[in-house]
């Protein structure tokens, strides 16, 4: 069954949902058995197609536990958790630094901070290098000047990292540019069930390049919601989230983020089995559900806000709070905004210019991102 996310087709599959409800629960995976791999494009590392998002983890012997069970790529960033997610991350994989893919992030605007920050990074990790170091969340061109990428470059040369990444929610308005730069050989991009083929084409480019490609935020924000459902919760619904983000071949390996030892289990079983049509059925309820709060980060309502909110960051932020129960992290997003951004009321507006086209409740998230935050 073909999955593509039309209202008409996913009211139909919700329509035969009871049938999912039979799927069975599976056991907890064993290691030597569920393992799976996929080459990153042309920088030749093999890594295991599910791999471990790290922005929301606390506990390192989750970590521990993932390498035990095989699981060789391994996620972090220079702004997780206040500069304290590399130190937790590097401390987990210390003993088997060289059997793993590690890599890091930097959200730096300039060279001068990008190369102090990668210093700072592979000391809090206890490394010398990084093989993968990701140009942190670009979603347009200008943000990717030509002298902050050489601060990549350059560190490359040195032998501080081994590949150039770069990471971006918007890859359809990026792709130009990653290309015309020359030096991306790993491209982090949002992807998952709610946006069915509509960046198909953009992957597709970016694999026929060379590239390596990694799927990020593969949950569709997470799997708390204000109204559940029993057959939308954990586990199956994360499972079938997984199993779809990691179906296109070109993707070498996804990173959900995983808190606790169940969670991994549960998601180091996408590594087999293909996404069944009970499993598409989850996920077509689920897009019902989740429409009215969920942003795709298509970016298709950009500058109709009147007061000039960034509303796809904004609606971002706001899920991290909701989708994954991350308040501080959003309101650190939240406060990194302009004083007289943050300081917009949307109740003061009459009615809201900003139209989506995949059907969320805009006015509303905004103004929920709003209370919690300013």
């Amino acid at each position: 069954m073909a999955f593509e996310p039309s209202r008409r087709s996913f009211l139909a599959a919700a329509a035969a949902l009871p049938a999912a409800t039979a799927l069975p629960v599976v056991a907890a995976p064993a290691e030597h058995n569920q393992v799976s791999y996929r080459v990153l494009g042309k920088t030749g590392l093999r890594v295991t197609t599910v791999g471990f998002g790290s922005m929301i983890t606390s506990d390192p012997s989750v970590i521990a536990r993932a390498l035990e069970m095989g699981m060789t790529y391994f996620d972090t960033a220079r702004g997780y958790q206040h500069g304290n997610n590399e130190r937790m991350v590097g401390a987990a994989l210390k003993s088997r630094r060289k059997d793993i893919v590690l890599s890091s992030k930097s959200e730096a605007k300039t060279a001068a901070e990008a190369t102090a920050e990668l210093e700072t990074s592979l000391k809090e990790i206890g490394t010398d290098y990084l093989d993968i170091w990701y140009i942190h969340s670009k979603d347009k061109p200008a943000q990717v000047p030509d002298e902050l990428v050489e601060a990549w470059v350059k560190a490359k040369q040195q032998g501080k990292i081994r590949h150039i990444g770069l990471s971006t929610h918007s890859p359809n308005d990026m792709v130009d540019r990653i290309l015309e730069i020359g030096k991306i050989e790993v491209v982090l991009s949002t992807y998952n069930f709610t946006m069915g083929d509509t960046r198909d084409a953009t992957f597709e480019r970016i694999s026929k390049a060379g590239l390596g490609l990694v799927s990020m935020k593969v949950m569709a924000g997470g799997l708390r919601t204000q109204n559940p459902q029993p057959q939308m919760q954990r586990p199956m619904a994360g499972l079938a989230a997984l199993k779809w983000a990691i179906r296109k071949p070109y993707f070498a390996t996804a990173i959900p983020s995983m808190t606790d030892i169940d969670q991994l289990e549960m998601n180091f079983q996408a590594m087999t089995g293909t996404l069944g049509s009970a499993e598409e059925r989850i996920l077509a309820a689920r897009l019902e559900q989740i429409r009215p709060d969920y942003c795709r980060m298509c970016y298709g309502c950009e500058g109709q806000c009147t007061k000039g909110l960034p509303v796809t960051d904004m609606l971002r932020y706001v899920t991290y709070a909701d989708g994954y129960g991350q308040f501080a992290l959003g309101r650190d997003h939240f406060l990194k905004l302009p004083a007289a951004i943050q300081s917009v009321k949307c109740g003061d507006c009459s009615s809201c210019a900003v139209q989506c086209r995949n059907g969320v409740d805009v006015a509303r998230r905004l103004r929920r991102a709003q209370e919690l935050f300013a």
